[in-house]
């Protein structure tokens, strides 16, 4: 999230295993249509090139969290500052897993786009 918030790469993509990865929606969405995910640091870096570098700000909000051995489950409200002027909200799911030593293999996002988009105003 810290790298997220402080726009990053270079931390955001060294947080990962080398085969990490996110699904952020999990599933098809417009970055990843056939919904494999981004694994592999070359792919999360096009992930961010694509759908977190545009993107203005990010502020989290985290209202419960449920943690099992090497993986979390969050559940919040993330607010995207768009480019034009715009603010969204995702409320979701996001589950995370580290390895042994601490990086993460994967995170997976449980939210709806049509659901963000009713949320969408302006600054």
């Amino acid at each position: 999230m810290n790298a997220l918030a402080i726009k990053n790469k270079d931390d955001y993509v060294s947080l990962y295993a080398p085969s990490g990865g996110i699904e952020d929606p999990v599933g098809p969405s417009l970055y990843d249509p056939a919904g494999e995910g981004h694994y592999g640091r070359d792919r999360l870096s096009e992930f961010w090139d694509k759908a977190i570098e545009p993107i203005g700000s990010f502020t989290f909000v985290i209202s419960d969290s449920f943690v099992s051995g090497c993986e979390a489950a969050n559940v919040g409200k993330v607010t995207l500052s768009l480019g034009d002027g715009q603010i969204m909200d995702a409320e979701g799911v996001f589950h995370y897993k580290v390895n042994a030593e601490g990086l993460l293999v994967s995170i997976r996002t449980f939210w709806e786009l049509e659901r963000a988009m009713k949320t969408m105003r302006e600054r």
